[in-house]
């Protein structure tokens, strides 16, 4: 699979339909670029022409604004910005709710207008327009619970795009009982993932209590939308021992698993 940047299609006749923004986790760790390459090969599969932005594409900002330093959010997106806006983009998928947010709500009022789509709204879409289809048998006996991230949720109220695609598996689908607008974080919003844990109500950690709610189901798979809950959710496996018996995907892995790409 051969990803082209912005920068080598400004050497080529056609120009890419859709900006694909990595993201940090999406770079740099090894679990979350595990969700990077099952994006790009859905993209690759439905024929769709992406870009990525390579080494120019710099944090979008998030946990600098989140803990608390203005400064050094408006420096970096100012500077992707500028970046973006020098190769005329107009649309973006990213697989982070974190990124996903920040694009769409905040960088506006920078002078960054794009249209911003998740990662989950995109594959819906794709299975609507039939540029790809899911292949039954591969979930099938399987029980899926799902976890909403609050990015994508609660902050921007988008919940239709994941269940729609979790219904195209054979699978039986399972949500924890705070789901929805009443979902429950992982423990790692708003730049907690990068500082030390608080204890919940319970006296339990976040994460800790969250996998507790979505095991209740007794999943085989546990399904996320974003890179950090996936990380939070395994953190909370491994705490209760449930590692091995219980897996954690991203819904884009998922549908890649589904069609055995």
């Amino acid at each position: 699979m051969k990803v082209y940047t912005l920068a080598d299609y400004a050497g080529m006749e056609t120009e890419p339909e859709i900006l694909f923004w990595v993201g940090c986790a999406g770079s740099f760790d090894p679990r979350a670029q595990k969700i990077t390459k099952a994006l790009a090969t859905i993209l690759e599969k439905a024929g769709i022409r992406y870009a990525v932005l390579g080494n120019e594409e710099s944090c979008t900002g998030d946990p600098a604004r989140r803990s608390g330093n203005e400064f050094i959010f408006q420096m970096m997106a100012l500077q992707n910005i500028e970046t973006m806006n020098m190769y005329k983009v107009e649309r973006i998928v990213t697989a982070c709710p974190h990124c996903f947010n920040t694009l769409k709500n905040e960088y506006p009022e920078l002078g960054g207008n794009y249209s911003v789509v998740h990662h989950t709204q995109l594959i819906q879409e794709l299975i609507d327009d039939g540029k790809i289809t899911v292949e039954s048998g591969a979930f099938q006996g399987k029980k899926i619970a799902y976890h909403d991230s609050c990015y994508l949720g609660r902050i921007n109220d988008i919940y239709a795009a994941p269940r729609s695609i979790l219904s195209e598996l054979d699978a039986e689908i399972n949500e924890p009982k705070r789901s929805g607008k009443n979902g429950f974080c992982c423990g790692a919003g708003g730049a907690q993932v990068f500082k030390e844990e608080e204890q919940s109500s319970t006296d339990q950690k976040v994460n800790h209590e969250r996998v507790g709610e979505l095991l209740e189901s007794q999943p085989d798979i546990i399904a996320a939308n974003c890179p950090y809950c996936v990380l939070m959710m395994n953190d909370g496996l491994k705490a209760k021992g449930k590692d091995e018996q219980v897996m954690v995907y991203d819904i884009s892995e998922l549908i890649v698993q589904a069609n055995k790409w």
